[in-house]
């Protein structure tokens, strides 16, 4: 691309949790998802090591919330926003992920933190005097998620079928209760302060001159139902160039949002692996297998000059093995697919020895 500038500022494969990413385009600079985390225990590094990768982070995040007109919060893990150290926001715009529906418990939490430090430090108010100013009309009825998933919901799995129709009926009864939440919970508002603009973007669109953001509808982090919550991935278009930031898909394991990323046909990728150090405890065959499946399909189907594929994979060394298949489709399509280590001329660090 030539007018879109993709500047990955700090990923997993640097050896700290994180996908935040510098889009560029003529009319505005965005910065996605600036949040970081170290890496978990069973990572093959000293804490000293994750430590030092998660500060070396976290400057880098701060350095490029500096050229940043717009900030963008997919979600509420600390990975992918900064909870407390609220200097970043200032004089932007703030695409975040709505707090008041397509949340779990612990994400509306975190965002009802969020947002009170918000305005403290950028209105001068307290938001309980916010909420209470907006909490009618709470009657909205939410449909099946699995209605807008006919591709997953529908693919034949042979003897995990009936296991998967137990899970999506707990998950129902959970999606139920989370309404109830929703339907119960103060609204937090969007603000306008002076100095900081907060805008819930999902499945909307804005302009920036030539330039055009676009956000998906919430989207499960992860598979069909999944505990972790809901996110949105962001498109940037300017003119005839487009790149897609997917957030937290996992895969995507969901083979309707892989068609979602298809249709798009981006320039460039930035798509988030499975959680292969989870394999075994949180991610089964069947799901791993959807998401090398689906990664691999977007390998072969889409134009991409570029394709990152990193964020929760390289948290494990066999994370590669696991995954083989998206890489051995890319050099058979003759796509470029690598982490963004790779991408400035270095190894992953889970890959070297760097346990001292």
């Amino acid at each position: 691309m030539e007018k879109i500038i993709i500047e990955p500022v700090w990923f997993d494969s640097l050896g700290a949790k994180s996908s935040c990413t510098l889009v560029k385009t003529p009319d505005v600079k965005i910065l996605i998802d600036p949040g970081i985390a170290a890496m978990q225990p069973s990572f093959p590094a000293s804490d000293a090591k994750k430590r030092q990768w998660r500060e070396e982070g976290r400057k880098a995040i701060k350095k490029a919330s500096k050229e940043a007109d717009v900030i963008i919060i997919s979600h509420y893990h600390y990975d992918h926003y900064f909870p407390t150290d609220l200097s970043i926001y200032k004089d932007k715009w703030v695409f975040a992920k709505n707090p008041n529906e397509y949340i779990n418990d612990s994400q509306r939490a975190r965002a009802t933190s969020f947002y009170s430090g918000i305005c403290e430090t950028y209105g001068k108010t307290n938001l309980e005097s916010l909420m209470k100013m907006k909490t009618k009309g709470r009657g909205k009825k939410y449909p099946d998620p699995l209605a807008d998933l006919p591709i997953a919901r529908h693919k034949d799995f042979g003897d995990y079928n009936k296991r998967r129709a137990e899970l999506f009926e707990k998950g129902s009864k959970w999606f139920d209760a989370r309404v109830a939440n929703w339907q119960k919970n103060p609204v937090i508002p969007e603000f306008n302060f002076p100095s900081l603009k907060i805008i819930y973007p999902e499945g909307k669109a804005f302009k920036f001159g030539k330039t055009s953001l676009r956000f998906s509808k919430p989207l499960f982090h992860g598979i069909e139902f999944s505990r972790v919550g809901w996110v949105f991935y962001t498109i940037v278009e300017h003119e005839n160039e487009k790149c897609i930031h997917s957030s937290d898909l996992n895969g995507p394991v969901i083979e309707d949002y892989a068609q979602q990323i298809i249709h798009e046909n981006p320039q460039v990728l930035i798509l988030d692996g499975p959680m292969t150090y989870m394999f075994g405890y949180l991610l089964n065959r069947i799901n791993l297998n959807r998401a090398v499946e689906n990664a691999a399909e977007i390998v072969r189907s889409i134009d991409a000059e570029m394709i990152f594929y990193d964020h929760h994979l390289p948290r494990e060394r066999k994370f590669r093995e696991r995954t083989e298949k998206v890489w051995s489709t890319a050099k058979k399509s003759k796509k470029k697919v690598m982490t963004v280590a790779e991408f400035l001329g270095q190894e992953s660090v889970v890959l070297s020895p760097v346990s001292n």
